[in-house]
């Protein structure tokens, strides 16, 4: 039964990973078209048209969800990791929220906090990754450490809220570089927040990252506590060696 149930989530692993696939590269043909006959400037007339800049950036980011898509794989062929299925299509079905619906068919805008659902999910993904990446040291025979369960869920914590922040950054950057307004300080017509209103989204995002990040931490703490494994199938682990590379 175990190893028909590990059949079945490796066929609907492959499923949706294949749909995200495709689904991003028909978007970025899409993105290339908008792009050539879309207006490089807004002619007014209606508050939320999209000019090239917009479809520009729009681009670059369907590009970088294709590459993301092959990341798992990297990962387990590069560093020798064991990848659970259930991640795996948790990563798709985030990237193609985040992407396709959020972006090229505006959610982001359309769906009221779509981009609070979506941060809450990165914050409890960072968080678990986090958790895999503190029990790899705790494990290794190399590096002798034995860590309580209350600072893993601390560091777990913290390290997903760290990446947060980076995102963050990341966000701000783009927006004054790109004049993008990722980090929604502007309505969808152009028209700038002022004030606290400006902040909102952001410090938002912030919230709902470390709300994701501390479920994620005290799952963590009491299934290592109380020995529940609760969190077994969100960890990422190392493969044995001489042990066969595991399908993707």
């Amino acid at each position: 039964m175990k190893q028909k149930n590990k059949k079945r989530n490796l066929q609907m692993q492959k499923l949706i990973w294949w749909f995200v696939f495709v689904t991003l590269l028909l978007s970025i043909g899409y993105v290339v078209l908008e792009i050539v006959y879309s207006p490089s400037v807004a002619d007014g007339v209606s508050p939320y048209q999209r000019v090239k800049g917009d479809y520009v950036l729009m681009l670059a980011q369907c590009i970088l969800g294709v590459l993301a898509m092959f990341l798992p794989s990297i990962l387990r062929k590069r560093a020798h990791l064991v990848i659970p299925s259930f991640m795996i299509i948790v990563y798709a079905v985030f990237l193609y929220c985040a992407i396709f619906l959020g972006e090229v068919r505006r959610f982001y805008y359309e769906v009221p906090h779509w981009d609070t659902i979506l941060h809450t999910f990165s914050g409890a993904m960072l968080g678990s990754l986090g958790f895999s990446f503190i029990t790899f040291l705790n494990k290794t025979e190399r590096i002798p450490v034995n860590l309580s369960p209350a600072f893993i869920a601390v560091f777990t914590f913290c390290f997903g809220m760290t990446l947060g922040v980076l995102w963050e950054f990341y966000e701000f950057i783009c927006d004054g570089i790109l004049q993008t307004n990722m980090q929604k300080f502007a309505l969808e017509s152009g028209e700038p927040l002022v004030g606290r209103a400006a902040l909102i989204d952001t410090m938002k995002d912030l919230f709902v990252d470390a709300a994701g990040a501390i479920v994620i931490s005290v799952i963590g703490y009491i299934s290592l506590k109380f020995k529940k494994g609760w969190i077994d199938s969100l960890l990422l682990k190392r493969r044995k060696a001489g042990a066969p590379e595991e399908e993707n």
